[in-house]
Order: C-alpha cells, then sequence, then structure tokens
C-alpha cells in the first residue's frame, strides 16, 4: 500500500511519545522537559534513553538509536514501514485507507503483477529445455549471457495460460489484466496470455523498475513480429525511452544519447560499447521524451536508424520535434540496407562509435537527403523536396529557431527564405512561450542529507555502516520514508521509483558527485555521517541550554534535573570534538 505523506505526518504529529514508549515496557521519568529511562535496544543500568513529548522524538545517548514514533515502533518490533504506519494510524483513529488515491492503489496492483511477470519469464529463458531455442536465438543475434541478464530478458512460452494460470494461484489474476498481460477469453470463462512465442523484453523506468514488456516474435505465427504492452497506470509509452535505466550514467557522463529505433538496436549498441544508446518504445518522438534525455542531462541526441528507405524516412518523421525543441540533434548515416545491431556486429565496436562521432547535423543530413544536388538540383527536384520538408516544417514554431531553419534552407535551395516560408505555409504552431512548471509544495532535501542517502542507493551495504544511526534522524520526510523503503524492501530502485521529483533531482545531483572508488565512497560516507550526527547532537545541546536556563535555580543550585541535563551536556561535548575530527 502507498500511504499519502500527509498521513505518515499526521501520524507522527498525533502520537503520544510518552504513552507509545511506556505501552513498550520503557518506564519514564520526568527530566525538565524530557522523559528519561532504560534503553529498550540495549542493556543498560543507568538511563540515557531519552524521550522529548514536544518534539515527538527520542534519543539514547548510550547506542545512539533515534527518532520518531514510526521508528521506535519499527526498531524494537521489527516491522516494516508500511505495517509501522498503518498499524499506529488504527489507534490513533486515521483512515490511511479512505486516504490512498485509487489510482495509487492500481498502480500498486500492476506493479505487482509485473514484477511477477518479469521473474516468470527470465525463469522460463533460463530453463534448460523450455528457453534453449530463445536462448540459441539470442545468442544468434551476439548477445552475452552477461547481456543478456542485465536487459532482464526472458521467454513467454507458446502455450496460452502459462502466465494466467501462475497469476491465478497468487491472486494476481486481475492485476495481470490491468498490467496487459492476460486478456479475458472472447468465448467461455478464462484468461490467456497475451505474450506467447515471444523473446520478452522488459521496458524499465530509469530507476530500473519494470514497468512494461515488448515481445519478439519467434515460434507460432500469431500477431505481429512485436508486440508491446497497453499503457496503465505504470506505463505510458510518451514519456519512456527503451534502455534509459542501462544508459542513464553515460549519457549524463557524456552529455550525448544516442537514439535507435529498435530494442536489439539499442542492446546491440550496449554490446559494442555504445553506453549511450535508448530506444524509442512507439514512432514518434514526444516532448514526454526530450524531457526525459534533458533531466538526464544529454545536451545532444543522435539518431541512429536503420539504413534503408524506412530509416530515411523515420529521421524525417522525427524531425520536427528535434527541431522544434531546439534539441542539438546528429545523424549517423548506415549504408543501405543495414541496421545498428548487425553492422555493429560486422565492423567491430571501435568503428561503430567512430562513426557516431562522426554523425552530420540533422539539417545537413536532411537538406542532402531531401536535395542532393543543392542549388543546382532540377526545379521539379525543388519542388519535390519541399513537400517532403513541409510537415517537418509544419512543426517549428514561429520564432528564431524557424527563421534560422529556412536561412539555411535558402542557402542549399537557392531560394529566397520568403519565398521558402509562403511555400512551405501552413497552419503555423504558435511561438513557443516559456509555461513556468508548477512549483512543488516539498521543500528539497538537505544537501549532507542527500549526500548521505545517494550514497546508500549507490551502495546498499553502506546501511550497515550506520554507525551514528542517522537513518532514524533524518529530517526531510522524503528522504526519511525513501530510506524506510529500502530497509523494508531491500530495493534502493523500488524505493527511489515511488519518491517525488524534487527529491529524484536533489538525489541524482548528489550521486553524480559521489566518488566511483568503493573505499572513497565508504570514507566520504563516514564523513557525511559524522556532519548529520554532529549537526543532530548541536541541535540537542542547544535544546539542552534552554533547558538549564528555565530550570529553577539554573547551575546555581544543582537540583536533580539540572544535574542530569549537566551530565548530559557534558557527555555530548565530548562527543562533538569527537564527530568535528571525523567529519
Amino acid at each position: 500500500m502507498l500511504i499519502p505523506d500527509t498521513k505518515i505526518q499526521e501520524v507522527r504529529e498525533r502520537v503520544d511519545m510518552i504513552a507509545l514508549v511506556q505501552r513498550h515496557g520503557v518506564e519514564l521519568k520526568k527530566s525538565g522537559r524530557s522523559y528519561k529511562g532504560l534503553c529498550p535496544f540495549h542493556g543498560e543500568k543507568s538511563p540515557s534513553f531519552y524521550v522529548w513529548p514536544d518534539e515527538k522524538r527520542f534519543k539514547c545517548f548510550g547506542c545512539q538509536a533515534g527518532g520518531d514514533a514510526i521508528s521506535f515502533v519499527q526498531r524494537l518490533m521489527g516491522k516494516t514501514f508500511v505495517d509501522t504506519v498503518s498499524d499506529l494510524a488504527k489507534e490513533l483513529g486515521i483512515d490511511i485507507e479512505a486516504a490512498v488515491d485509487p489510482g495509487m492503489r492500481e498502480k500498486q496492483q500492476v506493479k505487482d503483477a509485473t514484477d511477477f511477470a518479469a521473474l516468470h519469464y527470465v525463469e522460463k529463458l533460463w530453463d534448460p529445455v523450455i528457453g534453449r531455442h530463445a536462448r540459441d536465438y539470442l545468442h544468434s543475434r551476439g548477445l552475452t549471457d552477461d547481456l543478456i541478464r542485465s536487459f532482464g530478458l526472458g521467454w513467454a512460452p507458446l502455450a496460452w495460460t502459462e502466465l494466467a494460470d501462475q497469476l491465478r494461484e497468487r491472486g494476481f489474476l486481475a492485476f495481470g489484466e490491468k498490467a496487459g498481460l492476460v486478456a479475458p477469453r472472447q468465448r467461455g470463462d478464462g484468461y490467456y496470455d497475451m505474450f506467447r512465442g515471444r523473446v520478452i523484453i522488459p521496458i524499465r523506468s530509469p530507476e530500473g523498475r519494470t514497468i512494461a514488456f515488448g515481445g519478439r516474435l519467434l515460434e507460432g505465427d500469431d500477431g505481429p513480429k512485436y508486440l508491446n504492452s497497453k499503457e496503465n497506470r505504470l506505463y505510458n509509452k510518451s514519456d519512456i525511452l527503451y534502455a534509459t535505466d542501462q544508459a542513464r550514467d553515460e549519457i549524463r557522463k557524456k552529455k550525448s544519447a544516442v537514439l535507435c529505433e529498435g530494442y536489439f538496436d539499442a542492446i546491440g549498441m550496449h554490446q559494442a560499447g555504445v553506453k549511450n544508446a535508448v530506444a524509442l518504445c512507439s514512432t514518434a518522438l514526444t516532448p514526454g521524451h526530450l524531457a526525459l534525455l534533458q533531466r538526464l542531462e544529454a545536451k545532444e541526441l543522435v539518431l541512429l536508424l536503420d539504413g534503408d528507405e524506412a530509416g530515411r524516412k523515420a529521421v524525417e518523421r522525427l524531425a520536427g520535434a528535434l527541431l522544434a525543441g531546439g534539441v542539438n540533434s546528429r545523424v549517423a548515416v548506415l549504408p543501405e540496407g543495414e541496421d545498428p545491431d548487425t553492422y555493429a556486429r560486422k565492423i567491430g565496436a571501435e568503428a561503430m562509435q567512430k562513426m557516431i562521432s562522426e554523425a552530420r547535423s540533422l539539417t545537413a543530413h536532411l537538406f542532402e537527403t531531401l536535395l542532393p544536388g543543392g542549388i543546382q538540383s532540377e526545379f521539379e527536384e525543388k519542388m519535390a523536396a519541399l513537400d517532403r520538408f513541409r510537415p517537418i516544417a509544419a512543426q517549428v514554431p514561429v520564432g528564431l529557431t524557424r527563421s534560422a531553419l529556412f536561412g539555411a534552407m535558402s542557402k542549399h535551395f537557392g531560394l529566397p527564405a520568403s519565398e521558402l516560408e509562403t511555400a512551405l505555409k501552413s497552419k503555423l504552431p504558435p511561438a513557443v512561450k516559456a509555461t513556468p512548471k508548477p512549483v512543488s509544495n516539498e521543500p528539497p532535501p538537505d544537501q549532507n542529507e542527500a549526500t548521505w542517502v545517494a550514497a546508500i542507493l549507490k551502495d546498499r551495504r553502506l546501511l550497515e555502516n550506520d554507525v551514528h544511526k542517522v537513518a532514524y534522524e533524518l529530517k526531510h520526510m522524503g528522504l526519511r520514508t525513501l530510506v524506510a523503503a529500502i530497509q523494508s524492501t531491500g530495493s534502493p530502485e523500488d524505493a527511489l521509483y515511488e519518491a517525488s521529483d524534487v527529491v529524484k533531482a536533489q538525489l541524482t545531483k548528489s550521486k553524480d558527485m559521489l566518488p566511483s572508488d568503493e573505499e572513497a565512497l565508504k570514507r566520504g560516507f563516514d564523513a557525511v555521517s559524522a556532519r548529520l550526527k554532529l549537526r543532530s547532537v548541536e541541535d540537542r545541546l542547544q535544546i539542552i541550554a534552554r533547558e538549564i536556563a528555565n530550570t529553577p535555580g539554573g547551575t546555581s543550585e544543582l537540583t536533580q534535573d539540572s544535574r542530569e541535563l549537566l551530565t548530559e551536556q557534558g557527555a555530548l561535548m565530548v562527543l562533538k570534538q569527537k564527530l568535528k575530527s571525523q567529519k
């Protein structure tokens, strides 16, 4: 279940921390503005466990455990984050079920079915007998076992109810229908599998979550050569490019993406060392695709399409959107009849990468393809070229880009730009106006907290080195929820998939600044952990200072409360100096 952040916050604000802690067997005594007792997380004879009811927080200065009500129950009872919030909400009379968006509930159901299907298809591919034909086919395309596993490829046997039966046994059948994996029979009862006799290509989100499937027909003659999942709560083909999960780091590094048309073209490029290759999941290039590339920090796009008439027309089909979007684009031209996948195997990785690096600009490619003779071409040839250029020009809005485009055309065609504009004039799109993006109410995470979480996303094992228990002291709700999800599921990819755009953006920036060396990453993680712990200690020292000032008699008359505060203050001062040497 996906619990809204507002409900998580409501649970935190409404819980009675003193009653909650005492209900779980911890006897507390008032100490100034706080309460103290023996820590339930480690054996101790002198109390070092404190609870601040106003702040809804707890802290043990012996074992360093700390956090809020959710952290306390999670740590004490070993429950998952979702179960803990649900149980506390029930006790407080907070109706979480009513708050859960039905759309979000359906999204979770589709995820469950999609996750199961992905594992099912992989299992079938690697079955020694069942998957032999599919494995032989993939090997014939030059794919290694490591690459096959990396892309999560699978196999759907030529059977009508193989997956449907498995989904029914686990109660996922209705979810499988929502995901487009199965469909009801037109006659009689029951469901049948949508993918049959096909090599399965998982389509993943940029975070690595499987959200849909493509299927390449291998056995039987049922349906088209390629079949894709229908769009659903997880999958919108206008927002997803295939292989972004594999290519994202290389795209950020090179500030460039290579766009192919087919799944296997993209996979083949990765096999050839072109690690920034992605592919369309549809025939059109949309604003959603361009926005995705922008988020991945791609400054240019290289089109690498089939070397035939269909490939050449594909360039023309995509050109309008690229020019309208102001994307710096180039075109790598393949020989006649070649496709990226097979050509890379023929010429080798080094030659393929050289060809991509020497790709010419999109406009130069268009002009030379549409009118090879340029200014010397016959009148009829120029008119035919203009007819082919009309749908491209129609997508480019009025403004500087359009003016520059017609200026370049004028030089190649040998015709006045104003005449070209008139000849190609149709219902022109309006000039593009900058539309401000909706502002999120969620504040961006603190840089230190974002760096700490980004390190965990890079290496999940670092959580085991959280000696300062920073996970329970993160102040940003989005980051705390994300870390709790990682602790519950063990999957950084799943946790990140559910994070907000604000959190994702900050974590992406922070992750790019992390070292790739494992030892350097650990040292950096330890240092930022010390900084965050130091922040916590300094916050507590300020609270102690205020409490001492408000204690009757202050430090002139040492009451029991002031003695305890001074003892805690001294211990924290020692810890503060130690942390300063570590950060």
